[in-house]
């Protein structure tokens, strides 16, 4: 049970710091919201729905034939750990999220998905952080992967919608103290991921 918990709390606080945390996605999210309506919105904030599979089973499978290598698995662990520190540190230092007036531009769900494709970010953290962790799951129940998966894509999915639902009523949202706090709380929690990321990458190589 407990094992089951961590990974899909795992997945749940990676998809909120990704749905929350400023972004092209996320700028597309708003801007479609404000030059239409919330609806709009919510059909960009579903785009890593569509296009995270492809990366997702490259990823995995790349991971998954060198998981059997200690010295390849510690340094894309302290790849991932750099990555969290970075995501983390960003989130802390939160002040606020900008719309500039140029981003106002009507957005599709078709722009959504090509501006996912194109951040670089889903690439780094499914290389380094998610597809390991499916792994491990996977090594300690089939089911868990599934969990983690769950968590991370219905959390980040949610964040993005809330942000639209909220952004509809209020565009002051995107500065209020709330909003930045969140941020800033979730940066905590990944720095503390990263430090468990670094831990594990030094005992795949022997270091500690």
């Amino acid at each position: 049970m407990t094992s089951l918990m961590n990974f899909l709390l795992t997945g749940v606080i990676f998809g909120l710091s990704a749905g929350f945390a400023p972004g092209p996605l996320l700028t597309l999210v708003i801007s479609e919201t404000l030059q239409h309506n919330t609806k709009e919105g919510i059909k960009v904030a579903v785009a890593p729905l569509i296009t995270d599979l492809p990366i997702v089973l490259f990823t995995i499978l790349i991971i998954s034939r060198l998981s059997t290598v200690d010295i390849v698995l510690g340094v894309i662990s302290i790849l991932g750990a750099a990555f969290l520190f970075f995501l983390g540190f960003e989130s802390l230092f939160f002040r606020g999220f900008d719309i500039k007036e140029d981003l106002k531009k009507p957005q599709s769900l078709k722009k959504g998905i090509i501006a996912n494709f194109l951040n670089p970010h889903p690439y780094i953290f499914w290389l380094s952080i998610g597809a390991p962790t499916v792994i491990k799951a996977h090594q300690v129940n089939a089911m868990f992967p599934v969990l983690y998966l769950g968590g991370f894509y219905c959390s980040i999915v949610a964040a993005k919608i809330i942000l639209a639902v909220f952004v509809a009523k209020s565009k002051h949202l995107l500065k209020s103290k709330l909003y930045i706090y969140t941020n800033r709380f979730l940066g905590i929690l990944l720095l503390l991921f990263a430090v468990l990321f670094l831990k594990e990458g030094l005992e795949y190589l022997n270091v500690i």
